[in-house]
């Protein structure tokens, strides 16, 4: 059938329940988790984003106070744009196990890196999707405007997701769906093709609050609150600086984010698992300790983390996050002797040839066992 495409100032929506229902079956296809549609109005959100920078709680996330106008309307972002096609993808790898993090979180000699982030970079996966989805879109109604992104625009992504139905927003923030909870990528399509809306979800959160009590360093302030300064994702990410000696501790052996909140949600009991290999762990990193990725030369860094998000922080910051785990495992009641000797050793040895953010860093933590 031929589909007739409205120029980008029509905004009567197609009533094409056969489109609709292809976009949902060629989203899946492509190894997407669940698609929706919305507009571009954000509301209240934008305020709420204003308020947030006010007060600071961006940190050295420059960008977002620098395009907030941007992030606020979507239709600045990419003119003409009146219809956003929300997708999820599910990133949790076969062998991902909650019980088996937590203990992780309490052996001082291990490294925790992010769920997410022990696969293929998330970026490329979603974007190479989003742009193959674009095309088979043009295929099946011919061309019309476009954009996709995942994570890399000034676009308030939760909240868009949100509003086109594909969860409601937790207490920590993240987006949490009933039949998914909360381990899932956000992709998205700026489109100038009016599209049958779908609906918001309704909260499901009520009275618990586990993701407040549980959070490290208590980032999350407030129900709906977040202050990225105290968040342990935003201090071993995209924090460039030395990390705030009253957070060090707090952060236990969590070398490259953390996922204490979504860990201990209810609602990720059922978090699904994904097929798709990208998202498989790769090195070893859902088992290594420290003194094996403190072993790891810049060479070998950047060849290890090749194609994966963990490089974009550099040698330096992921020497940074590694130091202060090694002090908290020095500092700690349950790690032999022998571990924290040779801890001590390499730790020692690396000031030599360390710069100044790292050597703070291992500074602190030889402190911790003298």
């Amino acid at each position: 059938m031929s589909l007739s495409i409205p120029q980008p100032t029509d905004t009567t929506p197609l009533d094409q329940p056969e489109l609709r229902a292809w976009l949902g079956k060629q989203a899946v296809l492509l190894g997407f988790d669940d698609l929706r549609i919305t507009d571009t109005h954000l509301g209240p959100a934008s305020e709420r984003l204003q308020a947030w920078l006010a007060e600071g709680r961006h940190g050295h996330m420059e960008y977002m106070q620098r395009h907030a106008e941007l992030r606020s309307n979507p239709q600045l972002l990419v003119p003409g744009t009146v219809r956003v096609i929300c997708v999820s993808m599910n990133y949790l790898s076969p062998e991902s196990d909650f019980d088996a993090e937590w203990q992780r979180l309490e052996n001082p000699s291990q490294a925790v890196i992010s769920l997410y982030a022990r696969g293929r970079d998330y970026h490329k996966v979603l974007r190479n999707r989003l742009q193959e989805f674009a095309k088979a879109i043009e295929a099946k109604i011919g061309a019309f405007g476009y954009r996709v992104f995942t994570d890399s625009a000034p676009l308030m992504e939760v909240e868009l997701a949100r509003k086109a139905g594909l969860g409601w927003r937790g207490k920590h923030t993240l987006l949490l769906n009933r039949e998914s909870g909360s381990t899932f990528f956000l992709g998205e399509i700026l489109v100038d093709v009016p599209l049958p809306l779908d609906y918001e979800e309704a909260e499901h959160c009520g009275s618990c609050q586990s993701c407040i009590d549980i959070c490290p360093t208590k980032a999350i302030t407030a129900p709906y609150q977040l202050d990225a300064r105290r968040c342990i994702s935003y201090l071993t990410i995209e924090n460039p600086e030395a990390i705030p000696v009253e957070f060090r501790s707090a952060m236990g052996n969590r070398v490259y984010g953390c996922d204490d909140c979504q860990l201990i949600c209810p609602w990720n009991k059922f978090a699904q698992r994904t097929q798709l290999p990208d998202f498989a762990q790769r090195h070893g990193l859902g088992q290594a300790s420290l003194l094996h990725l403190w072993s790891w030369t810049e060479a070998e860094f950047e060849q290890r983390h090749e194609g994966s998000a963990i490089r974009r922080i550099g040698y330096s910051r992921w020497r940074r996050n590694l130091a202060v785990a090694m002090g908290n495992a020095l500092a700690s009641a349950s790690l032999s002797i022998a571990v924290k000797e040779e801890i001590h050793r390499v730790l020692t040895e690396g000031l030599a040839d360390a710069d100044a953010l790292v050597a703070e860093h291992i500074e602190w933590a030889l402190n911790a066992y003298n």
